[in-house]
């Protein structure tokens, strides 16, 4: 993404909820001095695990969390980076679903982790098969990975089936890892899942104000779980990054006071962008998908012989619009596009998609 992101015309490969500019921002949560209140703060390494004010904040969004349960990270990238540094060792299982986010399943492979992959398959709506988990656990189960909503497919894990994942967790006496950076964008009003931090004591859960509040320059997630991992997991964050950033946690701070509003903001942009989407899908024949429950990313199937790399190259080249190929999570024939946009730049993209489209089946 970071090859071609910057010089685009119309990006649908991202997957943030549409950025804030800061002074979008600032008035939505109506504090237009905050820089001048700002000037007195004295730049020092600040709270390593973040300010009081953040993590409560944090705590906040779960219903069985204390500050104590929290630790601030550079994103959400570096909290999952920091629980498989922290808890896995040479010679532990992982088990973690794919396709997703390629750093759930490499990382703990690179600590030396025999790494299993929980394929999630089109047919079964992008969903875990407990049977299949129960299958992959061993003695040496150390980890078992998620990411809920899901990325790149936008498939969501209710409450009843995350329970039944978390049993068989516990019952192998190993730590549920799941990556809740989309929590909070849902299609549906009525689709609403806890975390599971709530639903088990082995769970550990992460953040970001990257993807469902529009704070993604801000790079601040954070780790929720019990406090013996916390504590690990800022031990072990001394050979990292010692402290976060003073300035964007007094913004994070700022912005975790006021998630009802940012969430509204945002559940219209998704809501509109996905109902835009689905039309354009229905009248496509040559693009499939499951539809996507949550989230902002959508995995589409495409129906033509071309490599996904170059048909995304392609795509850019004769038309300026940019989606991510599938090959990027070892999936051919699939697209990943994000929706969380511009509703304008979800139009005229999926305007010159159609264009692309059917100028591919005519010159065949």
């Amino acid at each position: 993404m970071n090859a071609y992101e910057h010089k685009i015309q119309l990006n649908l490969a991202e997957t943030c909820v549409d950025p804030f500019t800061l002074r979008e921002f600032f008035a939505l949560v109506e504090e237009e001095d905050f820089f001048k209140k700002l000037k007195e703060k004295k730049l020092t390494y600040g709270f390593i695990e973040g300010s009081p004010n953040l993590r409560k904040g944090i705590a906040n969004l779960y219903n069985n969390a204390k500050t104590q349960n929290v630790l601030v990270t550079r994103g959400a990238i570096d909290a999952n980076f920091l629980v498989f540094y922290s808890i896995v060792e040479p010679g532990d299982t992982v088990i973690s679903i794919f396709p997703s986010y390629q750093q759930l399943y490499s990382v703990p492979k690179s600590f030396g982790a025999k790494v299993k992959l929980l394929k999630l398959r089109e047919e079964d709506q992008w969903l875990p098969d407990v049977e299949e988990l129960t299958r992959l656990v061993d003695d040496k189960t150390k980890l078992i990975v998620l990411n809920n909503p899901h990325n790149p497919t936008g498939s969501l894990i209710e409450t009843s089936l995350l329970r039944k994942i978390c049993k068989i967790t516990e019952d192998a006496g190993a730590f549920l890892l799941c990556d809740e950076s989309y929590r909070g964008l849902y299609v549906k009003p009525k689709d609403s899942v806890p975390s599971a931090l709530d639903l088990s004591k082995k769970a550990v859960v992460t953040g970001s104000l990257s993807k469902a509040f529009s704070l993604t320059g801000l790079r601040l997630g954070w780790i929720a779980a019990n406090e013996e991992i916390v504590d690990d997991c800022m031990l072990h964050r001394d050979y990292t990054t010692i402290s976060g950033n003073m300035i964007t946690d007094a913004i994070a701070s700022l912005a975790l006071k006021h998630v009802a509003r940012i969430y509204r903001r945002n559940l219209k942009i998704i809501r509109t962008n996905h109902r835009i989407l689905s039309q354009w899908i229905d009248g496509e024949p040559l693009i499939e998908w499951v539809p996507p429950r949550a989230g902002s990313t959508a995995f589409l199937r495409y129906n033509l012989h071309t490599p996904s790399v170059d048909l995304s190259r392609r795509l850019i080249k004769e038309q300026g619009v940019f989606v991510v190929p599938g090959s990027c999570f070892e999936m051919e024939k699939f697209l990943r596009i994000g929706y969380g946009c511009k509703t304008r730049t979800m139009k005229n993209g999926l305007s010159r998609f159609k264009n692309f489209l059917h100028h591919s089946t005519t010159a065949h």
